[in-house]
């Protein structure tokens, strides 16, 4: 409730701007992002072995979840300009962009937002029409990056290991989280009814999901996973009826990055994946997930929405001077 305002107030704000004050925002928010996560590096406090959070006048943030967007939307102006004007090396600012952050993510170590922005750059790099040798290449480097953090980390290894063989570690949170969905059944035990909320370490974040199926039943996670599957395909379907090479591109990227998280954190709450700490859009508690979800949908409101024929025409026309700049 805390932050349900603010995140409302940014989202209303945001769905207002314009392509380019979009893409200026972006580029704020990243920059600062990157420093708050250095920052973050070095004095942020360990939290069972990764550093991800830092005390700014005392609230707590998460600097990792708000430059996911601003990337998103970074690397789709990179290959948006990429494709007006093929001589700029903007597919290779764009890789360095990606190496930044992927690199401030690993040294956390936050192996799971690192795959996230991976996938997002991987398919925005297929839909900008670059080659799939390329984009087969991306993949491949991910594998391996992953295949390393199994051999080299311990705690990915023994997720994957718990995920792979139960009966090889302990499994407490995910066997509570499938006892919560049986307990649930298709309608739930009424709200504040469920036990598993009392005894699941996360409740409130990576397992909100089994918390909802136990209170509110079975019913409520379908019409959630139909209204996360209907906004994804209503974002996309717009994005490609724009003319906007960028607004296609970063209303696409965004809406991945939206969906992808959601199955995430749903797929880790039924063990179809092994765990990882990754919040439910809009249903997991936290300021900085929510900010920084409610600036993304503001994006893509804003580069999806119906605008006026004279605000189009002015749009066109400042993209034709940009490409002949």
């Amino acid at each position: 409730v805390l932050f349900l305002l603010p995140s409302f107030m940014v989202l209303i704000g945001v769905s207002f701007l314009s392509p380019r004050q979009i893409r200026r925002s972006a580029l704020i928010v990243f920059a600062i992002s990157v420093v708050l996560i250095m920052a973050t590096l070095l004095v942020g406090p360990e939290v069972k072995g990764a550093r991800r959070w830092i005390t700014l006048i005392g609230v707590n943030i998460q600097a990792s979840e708000s430059a996911k967007p601003a990337f998103v939307v970074l690397a789709a102006w990179l290959f948006a300009e990429s494709a007006r004007r093929p001589e700029m090396p903007a597919t290779s600012i764009a890789l360095i962009l990606l190496l930044t952050l992927v690199s401030l993510l690993v040294m956390e170590p936050d192996f799971g937002q690192t795959m996230l922005i991976l996938m997002v750059w991987g398919a925005l790099f297929f839909i900008a029409g670059m080659r799939m040798f390329w984009v087969m290449g991306l993949a491949g480097a991910a594998m391996a990056g992953l295949f390393g953090a199994y051999l080299l980390v311990p705690h990915v290894a023994g997720r994957i290991k718990r995920f792979m063989n139960p009966a090889s570690g302990d499994t407490f949170q995910i066997d509570t989280a499938m006892e919560a969905f049986y307990n649930g059944g298709w309608f739930g035990l009424g709200p504040g009814e469920g036990v598993a909320k009392r005894s699941l370490p996360d409740s409130h974040t990576d397992f909100v999901f089994a918390v909802a199926a136990e209170e509110f039943g079975i019913i409520l996670c379908l019409a959630l996973l139909a209204l996360f599957a209907f906004i994804v395909i209503r974002v996309l379907s717009r994005a490609y009826a724009t003319e906007d090479i960028f607004a296609r591109f970063a209303a696409s990227g965004l809406a991945i990055l939206f969906g992808v998280q959601a199955s995430i954190n749903m797929s880790v709450n039924l063990q179809l994946i092994p765990a990882k700490g990754m919040t439910l859009p809009f249903i997991s508690y936290g300021g900085s997930s929510m900010v920084s979800l409610a600036y993304g949908v503001g994006i893509m409101l804003a580069l999806t929405r119906q605008r006026p024929r004279t605000e189009m025409e002015s749009i066109g026309d400042a993209n034709a001077v940009q490409s002949y700049a």
